[in-house]
């Protein structure tokens, strides 16, 4: 499965360079109060496609750093769970005055 994304993004990945490759025309490029005058059009897509990997990535590693975080704690917690079972003491539920 791993070697069928890895492959996924190199289809994808070449297909948009032989695009961009393709399309070397200059254009102008306005955005608000900025402008360039002549600029490639494989600069402009390259630097979408940079853009818009960085605005997706950055949230979801955000998120899988989060999970990261909340597996590590769960382990730990497993961990003192079974600490606490092997030893013959009470689960920390079950104690009394524990409600």
């Amino acid at each position: 499965m791993r070697k069928a994304k890895y492959l996924f993004v190199a289809v994808i990945a070449s297909g948009v360079s032989i695009f961009a490759l393709q399309n070397t025309t200059p254009v102008p490029v306005r955005f608000l109060f900025w402008s360039l005058p002549e600029t490639a059009l494989a600069i402009v897509i390259l630097t979408s496609v940079v853009a818009g990997i960085v605005l997706v990535g950055f949230p979801l590693l955000i998120s899988r750093w989060r999970l990261h975080a909340r597996t590590r704690s769960l382990a730990a917690r497993l961990a003192a769970a079974e600490a606490r079972a092997a030893s013959g003491e009470p689960p920390a539920d079950s104690r009394p005055g524990s409600s």
